[in-house]
């Protein structure tokens, strides 16, 4: 499934490339870092471990929606 999450603290491309290379480690491939929308859009069957490895890295995510 697909998912939009909300995350506030999105604020410039190194902030991209921490939320890239968590979702790498995670082993996610289909995904998009916005930081001018501060919003991941991602494709996963577990987005549970998203949320969590987003919050471990001090990115929480605020809300999501499926896309």
């Amino acid at each position: 499934m697909k998912y939009v999450l909300n995350v506030p603290d999105i604020s410039c491309n190194h902030c991209k490339m921490r939320i890239s290379k968590a979702l790498d480690e995670l082993g996610i491939k289909d995904y998009e870092v916005s930081v001018e929308e501060k919003k991941v859009i991602v494709e996963t069957e577990d987005l549970d471990s998203v949320l969590k490895k987003l919050e471990e890295i001090d990115y929480p995510v605020e809300s999501y929606q499926e896309a």
